[in-house]
């Protein structure tokens, strides 16, 4: 009977955390199919409901251009993860397998460093890609994709080397005895075997730079043509453009999660897996 009741209280608290996590998607999304236009309305519950925020959101591009947003963020997020990816998986692999003299200081030095916020450096950073001339037009994504792929090693690798380490270190041996070089062991053996973790880290790497809002603008500053979502959804949020956009806002606050949602469904498995295999520091 005990028992019964604490499944019961559980069951009743975990009801009422899934209630409280819903809401604020409810909320946004009942906000994106309103036709009152304005942020404050005397309802909770939309007085007429319409589909015209999410058409008028990709056709009416004169004032704020949502799929070149769109488009830019995608971009920005494919190359980076594609990049932090590879850098990532490299550099766990070979701090995994590889045994070099600093090896254990680089280790520590890169811990340190994934202790810090990134934004303490995101100044520096800027003033560095401007000496560059990365910081004029196009090159503004291109700086974002090489900051976003280079910051997303720092520590993540540790949760990839982490993985590497529960892959028994016999395989190697026995594929070397057979001739096999590192890259073949690599890339035939390990991979392979570590699809979970590539799978985490191509979710983490490609969620960082579609969510992303402070270095971002940072680097583009008002030139709205390499507008990120991030930054253009928060543009319609202003004084001057709240009342006409808001709902148009929730409309794109909408179709930006679904992305994320899509690979979180489809990928859910391998990322549980990828969490839990890294268990060995």
């Amino acid at each position: 009977m005990r028992r019964l009741i604490k499944n019961i209280l559980v069951h009743i608290l975990l009801v009422v955390l899934s209630l409280i996590w819903l809401f604020p998607l409810a909320w946004v999304i009942m906000i994106s199919l309103r036709a009152e236009k304005g942020s404050y309305t005397t309802t909770f519950l939309p007085k007429h409901w319409t589909f015209k925020n999410y058409t008028r959101l990709f056709s009416e591009t004169a004032v704020f251009d949502f799929p070149r947003w769109f488009g830019n963020t995608l971009i920005v997020a494919l190359c980076s993860c594609i990049l932090a990816t590879f850098f990532i998986v490299s550099i766990a692999y070979v701090m995994s397998r590889l045994r070099f003299k600093s090896r254990k200081l680089l280790l520590n030095i890169c811990l340190i460093l994934g202790m810090f916020p990134g934004f303490m450096a995101m100044i520096a950073i800027y003033y560095i890609l401007k000496g560059m001339g990365l910081t004029t037009g196009v090159l503004k994504l291109v700086s974002l994709i090489l900051v976003y792929a280079g910051g997303a090693g720092i520590l993540n690798f540790y949760v990839a080397k982490g993985f590497f380490d529960t892959i028994p270190k016999e395989l190697d041996e026995a594929a070397r005895i057979d001739g096999a070089t590192k890259m073949q062991i690599f890339t035939k053996i390990t991979i392979p075997l570590s699809k979970p973790i590539i799978v985490y880290t191509i979710l983490t790497a490609f969620i960082g730079p579609w969510c992303d809002f402070i270095f971002s603008k940072v680097i583009i500053g008002t030139d709205a043509k390499y507008y990120t979502v991030a930054i253009g959804l928060w543009n319609m949020l202003q004084k001057e453009n709240v009342y006409q956009f808001y709902t148009r806002f929730a409309s794109g606050a909408v179709c930006i999660s679904i992305p994320i949602a899509i690979l979180y469904i489809f990928m859910q498995k391998y990322y549980t897996d990828g969490l839990t295999g890294a268990v060995k520091g």
